[in-house]
């Protein structure tokens, strides 16, 4: 019998065995190869236990229960190794069918974080306790990672739930439930107060059920909801691919088809074959490139940010306990919200207290909205409100150890705010700018410690984007850096870190998708399809509304702020071909985008967006090119932002591929499926030379946007990919 490393077993002699998930390799458990003959070796020994077996309780010695596959595995699996990959898949499936068929109760005493292959384990128990840990969460997130729960997730819980709501709760979108949430939605039974109640809540099952079985292992069960045989479910059945599609806007997820595909099929047939169709569909994802570009961006490039690979080292953490907000409008209220509701006391100031207010009614607002949907409690909602300061007086930012300046983009009225502030503050307070575009470098010249001076970029709504942009000035100090990650880590935000850049990376990427699609409206293509093709390709938000948005007069004033300043450091300006159609559509046709009333679109009289203007196709569009190449025009944003990227790496405006890729996805948009700016080079077909030799295709059609920077060469040529390993 194959030896147990990775589960400890502990029994008295009331007949219940504990198995403890503890694998002394590793800070979590993981669904590796120890683990799976571990598991083997106990469920080996339940069945051949002579003694009298009254159940059996699963835990874990670790801080989570179980933190589901190992990733590093799933992402070296290839269409030559997926034969391997299915077995092991099988493997884990016979061992936790058995383990649910002992003939005992099972139950699972959840102490901690069970996702993936760890809420799989306890979908095989009988019962699942749940420790209520503020960080606990419960649920299958495959989806987020290209994959689908491979461990009898879409078997288990179809059989649990039902088709619809396995997919709409659990499947389709990943999500992660905390305790409550988990309890509401029934994905586990019952909630612990402590460690010593999970385990007696899990005795307490065992002693009332000494025979248990799975629903779906009794007599007379039926899928709830009914399968596609029956015919009311069978009528409503196209809808769901309809769904799909329309929330994917047709770009390349197989995961969530895959998860679609088992869960239908899986209910038709018994429950050892769904278990087959499940591995089957698995492995297929396993083996694709999408998985392996979403396990390298949310999984190792997420941590590698997160943990602070781009700050700097040997300089303790220090925590921010007031921070002082200038500017009350959209941005500054919202980063006034975010800090309160991680507890930061906030002083929001503006011009009146008026305006003040009104700004920390934005928060008012969230809070009221968290509270009527059981987010939060009106307790704590009062808390948090409670830390926001409105003023207008300059001495009431006294003492604040951090100050985000966030007003209009005007570097004059930007300095005078500063200025302001920084007299009043605390001697060695923090000073940040947010900015999307202006050079923290100059804008340093406003205050009297540029060492201890940072731009801050945050992205709007400030309340759900969870990016923000570090940028580093020419005399910004190592501790400034370090102090500026440390307080976006406090706010539960994601940082990375740019160095000082007219755009810095995000704004000056984005702004070259944005450009791509104007200027194919000014090479006659059907609006239309250039709209479909932004979709196809995965951006969450189309490229002609996103410009409206934005607003057309804004990337005008930006490109001519650029213009001027090449010109006067004696560079020539080369012209974009989308310049000429944002100053017609400005200039000749009066339509700056949706804050005038009209762009791109129409808009009704709420500002809510209608139609494309017809006007784009009478003005603009070209009949004979109606019939556009979707692909090509989908590759042609994709790659002018990949392209751009590589330079921002050349440049050293970039300082890490993880901030690129985690950056372009969490910040701008890239499609997730990509895994991100540079790991789309790495994963395009063939790699980086086949990258480069559609880059050379796409510079010949379209321009010298599209040719390969040499240090995309160099990598290509020598073998390599974008890591920072």
């Amino acid at each position: 019998m194959t030896e147990s490393t990775t589960i400890r077993w502990e029994e008295n002699t009331d007949g219940v065995v504990t198995l403890v998930l503890d694998d002394p390799d590793q800070p979590v458990n993981t669904m590796n190869a120890a683990f799976i003959d571990s598991l083997d070796a106990v469920v080996d020994r339940l069945e051949n236990k002579d003694e009298a077996l009254r159940g059996v309780v699963l835990t874990s010695a670790k801080n989570t229960f179980f933190a589901g596959g190992d990733l590093r595995d799933l992402r070296a699996v290839t269409p030559e190794t997926a034969d391997r990959c299915f077995e092991a898949g099988m493997r884990v499936k016979r061992a936790l069918r058995r383990l649910e068929t002992l003939g005992v109760p099972v139950v699972a005493a959840l102490n901690g974080t069970a996702l993936g292959g760890g809420y799989e384990i306890a979908l095989a128990c009988h019962h699942r306790v749940l420790l209520d840990r503020p960080t606990a969460r419960v649920g299958l997130p495959e989806v987020t990672f290209g994959l689908l729960p491979g461990g009898g997730g879409v078997t288990r819980t179809v059989r649990m739930f039902g088709i619809a709501d396995a997919l709409q709760k659990v499947l389709l979108e990943g999500r992660q439930y905390a305790p409550a949430a988990a309890l509401a939605a029934g994905l586990v039974d019952e909630i612990a107060a402590d460690p010593a109640e999970l385990l007696t809540k899990a005795r307490a099952f065992i002693d009332a059920h000494p025979e248990s079985a799975q629903p779906w292992d009794r007599p007379g069960y039926r899928i709830p909801g009914g399968t596609p045989a029956h015919p009311e479910f069978a009528a409503d059945l196209p809808a769901f691919p309809a769904n799909l599609r329309k929330q994917t806007g047709g770009a390349p997820y197989p995961a969530p088809r895959n998860i679609m595909a088992a869960t239908v099929e899986g209910a038709q047939v018994d429950f050892e074959t769904a278990q087959v169709i499940e591995a089957r569909y698995f492995v297929e994802l396993a083996a694709g490139q999408t998985s392996k570009n979403m396990i390298q961006a949310f999984f190792f490039d997420l941590q590698a940010v997160n943990s602070g690979a781009s700050r700097p080292r040997d300089i303790e953490p220090r925590t921010v306990r007031r921070v002082a907000v200038l500017g009350a409008g959209m941005m500054g209220a919202g980063i006034a919200y975010s800090c309160a509701r991680a507890g930061i006391d906030v002083v929001l100031k503006d011009v009146s207290l008026e305006a003040a207010l009104k700004g920390k009614g934005y928060s008012e607002k969230l809070c009221a909205k968290a509270v009527a949907k059981g987010r939060t409690s009106r307790e704590k909602a009062d808390a948090l409100l409670a830390r926001i300061t409105p003023t207008a007086e300059a001495t009431d930012l006294a003492g604040c150890d951090a100050v985000v300046e966030a007003v209009f983009e005007d570097p004059g009225l930007k300095a005078e705010v500063l200025r302001e502030a920084e007299s009043t503050v605390a001697p060695d307070a923090l000073l940040c700018s947010n900015t999307s575009t202006l050079p923290i470098t100059s804008l340093a010249g406003a205050v009297s410690r540029p060492k201890d001076f940072i731009g801050l970029h945050f992205f709007s709504p400030v309340d759900r984007m969870r990016l923000v942009e570090i940028v580093k000035g020419e005399r910004t100090g190592d501790e400034a850096l370090a102090r500026a990650f440390d307080l976006v880590r406090q706010i539960n935000k994601t940082p990375i870190v740019v160095n000082d850049s007219r755009g810095f990376f995000t704004s000056r990427v984005i702004g070259h998708f944005i450009d791509e699609g104007v200027a194919m409206v000014g090479e006659g293509i059907e609006p239309a399809s250039v709209e479909q093709a932004a979709a196809q390709a995965g951006y969450p938000a189309k490229v002609l509304s996103l410009m409206d948005e934005l607003t057309l007069t804004l990337p005008r004033k930006i490109r001519n702020e650029t213009r001027r300043a090449v010109e006067e450091a004696g560079g020539t300006w080369t012209a974009h071909p989308a310049e000429a159609v944002v100053d017609r559509m400005v200039d000749a046709f009066g339509r700056p985008g949706r804050s005038g009333g009209a762009g791109f679109y129409e808009y009704d009289e709420d500002g809510r967006r209608t139609r494309l203007w017809p006007g784009l196709r009478e003005h603009f569009a070209y009949p004979a090119l109606r019939e556009a190449d979707l692909t090509e025009l989908k590759e042609r944003m994709l790659f002018v932002e990949a392209l751009d990227s590589v330079r921002c790496l050349e440049e050293g405006v970039l300082v890490s591929v993880a901030d690129a890729n985690i950056g372009s996805v969490l910040g701008i948009g890239f499609p997730a499926w990509t895994g991100g700016v540079l790991q789309y080079i790495n994963g395009y077909e063939d790699g980086l030379p086949g990258f480069v030799a559609r880059a050379r295709e796409l510079a010949a059609r379209h321009g010298d946007r599209f040719t390969p920077p040499p240090l995309l060469l160099r990598k290509a040529e020598r073998g390599e990919t974008f890591t920072d390993d």
